[in-house]
Formats: structure tokens, sequence, C-alpha cells
């Protein structure tokens, strides 16, 4: 089960970055990351409906931990889709505005809910058997009431809300940064000293994002006060190259099943291995 639900959610990122690079309008890129979403959505239940978990254990794990990691996804393109759908046509006053209440909908949500982010973000586990179990719900946990129109051979009463938790983290990401470009927008091109050497960054994005962060986390720039949005603004601009969401990809950085480091990892090995050349011209 686990192998192949991996390649699902393997192959779906895969899809789901290529659109990101591909698409540049968003309300686009929605739409086309929904279709795809819905469609493995489908496999991953066919699969589920074919397939008998050996024990609760297995079952509370697919459902607490797996399907929240595809579902989330489509919660997440989908509100993006309505944010963006709804966003003012007016100057960046307003739609400063405009995504700051959405935030308070993320802050309202999350007061709303705040029992179960405490149980989950904690990793307890105590509630697992009613939370993740299909048929095993308790209509005195203040279950949604979408969750009676659900298909009960494919929900439990509280893995939408983990998917609703993934989701909300990266929707928060991406109105920040949305944010951002408006502050940007309003301090307008600054004249800056360039350097006499232009340096291409030839690596990935994502390794850049993992340095980045790992340098905010050590506090190299400014005694550790320089905030990350600092370091990667200044990054972007000695590079010329947008990292884009490098929150969420931070996420995902994070999410890794092994080497969470990578980059820093090789360049470690790398330094290592240079050091041991006694030969090499320093």
């Amino acid at each position: 089960m686990n192998i192949k639900t991996t390649k699902l959610l393997s192959d779906l990122n895969e899809q789901l970055n290529f659109i990101e690079l591909e698409i540049d309008n968003q309300i686009t890129r929605c739409e086309s990351s929904i279709e795809i979403i819905l469609k493995v959505l489908i496999n991953l239940k066919n699969l589920i409906s074919k397939f008998k978990f050996k024990s609760e254990t297995e079952e509370i794990q697919f459902f607490k931990e797996i399907k929240p990691q595809f579902s989330s996804k489509l919660i997440y393109y989908n509100m993006v889709y309505k944010i963006e759908m709804k966003r003012p046509n007016g100057g960046n006053r307003i739609v400063k505005k405009y995504f700051q209440n959405e935030l308070q909908k993320l802050k309202a949500y999350f007061d709303n809910e705040l029992d179960f982010y405490k149980y989950y973000r904690s990793g307890s586990s105590y509630l697992d058997h009613k939370y993740f179990l299909r048929g095993k719900f308790d209509i005195k946990l203040a279950l949604d009431s979408y969750y009676f129109e659900t298909d009960a051979s494919f929900s439990t009463s509280h893995d939408f809300k983990v998917a609703r938790i993934l989701a909300n983290d990266l929707i928060q990401l991406y109105i920040e940064d949305q944010l951002i470009m408006i502050e940007n927008k309003d301090l307008g091109d600054k004249s800056q000293r360039k350097p006499n050497t232009k340096l291409i960054w030839t690596s990935s994005k994502v390794a850049l994002t993992e340095l980045i962060y790992a340098l905010h986390s050590e506090g190299v720039f400014n005694n550790g006060a320089a905030d990350l949005k600092d370091i990667a603004e200044n990054f972007e601009h000695i590079f010329e190259i947008d990292l884009g969401q490098y929150r969420r990809t931070f996420l995902e950085i994070r999410a890794r099943k092994n080497d969470k480091t990578k980059f820093i990892t090789t360049l470690n090995e790398g330094l290592l291995k240079r050091m041991e050349n006694s030969d090499e011209v320093i």
C-alpha cells in the first residue's frame, strides 16, 4: 500500500510542479491542478476500495497521514482559485486589505478548530480510533455536516480536518507572499550598487532555498537579527532569480523522507573532500 500511494503522490507532485513552471496565470494554473488532483483522488479511492487494511493501525495511518497529503492539495488550489477570482481590481491598498481579510478568515478557522489543531500538532493519538477509522465517528465530537455527505468507505470523521490544516499552512504562505509582493511594489525599484562580477546561480531553486534557511537558522547576518524575507530578497537580487513561494518550498523540503538537508549535506561532503585533498589549491 505505502509503495503504491507513495508512487501516486510522487507522480502528482511532479505534474503539479510542471504546471507551476509552465503556466503563469494563477487562475489557469489552479484549474489545471484541480483537474489533475481529482483524477489522482479517483485512483486513490479505487486503490482503497480493493485493499483490505491489515490492522486498525494501518487504516489510521492512511487516513491520518497519507490521504490528507492528497486532499490537502485539492483544498489548497481550490481556495487559491477562489481567492484569485475574488481579488479586487483596485490599487495596492485595496488589494492589501483584501489579502489581510483572507488571513483573518484562516485565523477564524484556526480559532474554531483550536482543540483539534492542538491534538494534531502535538502528535497525540489517544482519539485516533474515533478520528481516523471509518464508521467510528462520535457525534459528540462536533462533526461538520459535510461528513455525513461523504463516501463512508473513503472517509473518516477527521481526515478532512487534517487536510484542511495542511492546506491552510500553504494558503497562509501564499497570502503572505502576495502581501510581500504588494509591499515591494509600494517601495518601488531602488537603485543598488552592483558588483563588478556577475554571478549566476546554476543549481536548483530548492537548493538555494535550503541554503537560505540554513543561513537564517544559524543567524549569520546582522548578528542573527536579519529577517528571512530580507535574506531571501538579497539572494534574489544578487543572483537575479525569482525564488517564488520559497516558504512553500521549505515545507516540501521539511517533508522529505530521507536527507532533509540534501544540499547542505552535499556542500559538507564536498568541502571535506577538498580539505582531505592535499594537492587542492586553496
